[in-house]
């Protein structure tokens, strides 16, 4: 059969060449591809809870002045009050990511300790004194809430660093009594104070995270010339993830706070260092 007319002949070789060349644009077919999967970590997660177990060793150097303003005698809560120097506590951690690279972390701390000593110094506390052999009854309460906020400077699959700011609320009270002679002396240090933080995670296997973050106040603790300190704090740990909603941990946080003042509640110097190993369940989402 012979075509006799051109554009019947040119009609039929576009007919054929435009399927081959449509075929040979198409980009490879995506639904041959795996779908890309998101490997859970402190970096994906949105909401975390974290339940710890904390065991650390405390020291409280304490001066209480009277209110002539007579300087009391520098005391250790642990050595000369009786109070345990290593304690068995549990804390409670929440996070939120607000977005991709900002978070709040809140976390509350509360330590209470109690003595019953006979004393083998005389010891000036306010405005008693306590003598040699007299038997000293004492407790102490120490609440701290920390909250933080942190944005991401750096942010991978694998890697986030941020820095942030936090405000951390302290409450400490004390007593001391000597029952026999009807002696009994309170004191209360309350206030808040602000500090600066940073923070990182790297999660270096699909299961594995390493965690850490500090928070750091030089002085000034609460802005006013009748009162200094400063305040430290940081933590680091290891987190294996059993679920993708579910992990355990292993970790070290280490806290110091100190306040001297000269302020009419109180004055005087406390001080309060614990720092131990704890273990946690991390529950997110």
């Amino acid at each position: 059969m012979t075509y006799r007319h051109p554009l019947i002949l040119a009609g039929l070789a576009l007919a054929f060449a435009a399927p081959l060349g449509a075929a040979e644009a198409r980009p490879a077919r995506e639904l041959l591809q795996p779908p890309k999967q998101t490997i859970t970590s402190p970096i994906t997660d949105r909401f975390s809870l974290r339940g710890t177990y904390y065991q650390p060793a405390v020291e409280m150097p304490l001066r209480y002045d009277s209110s002539a303003l007579l300087p009391g005698t520098p005391i250790s809560g642990e050595d000369t009050l009786g109070f345990d120097s290593e304690l068995n506590q549990g804390m409670v951690e929440m996070t939120f990511r607000l977005t991709d690279r900002q978070r709040i972390r809140t976390d509350f701390f509360q330590m209470n300790r109690s003595g019953d000593v006979m004393l083998d110094q005389v010891v000036r506390f306010g405005d008693d004194v306590y003598l040699v052999s007299d038997r000293v009854v004492s407790s102490m309460k120490l609440r701290i809430l920390n909250l933080g906020y942190s944005y991401s400077l750096l942010k991978r699959e694998t890697v986030e660093i941020g820095v942030g700011l936090a405000v951390h609320l302290l409450q400490a009270e004390g007593r001391a009594a000597v029952p026999a002679r009807l002696l009994r002396e309170d004191f209360d240090v309350a206030g808040p104070f602000a500090s600066l933080g940073v923070d990182a995670t790297w999660r270096f296997t699909p299961r594995f995270s390493a965690n850490a973050w500090a928070q750091y106040l030089p002085g000034d603790v609460v802005g006013t010339d009748d009162v200094d300190g400063s305040f430290l704090r940081y933590h680091a740990d290891v987190q294996f993830r059993w679920r993708p909603n579910l992990a355990f941990g292993l970790g070290y946080t280490q806290q110091s706070v100190r306040v001297d003042s000269l302020d009419a509640d109180f004055s005087g110097r406390f001080v309060l260092k614990a720092r131990g190993p704890e273990a946690f369940v991390r529950v997110s989402f």
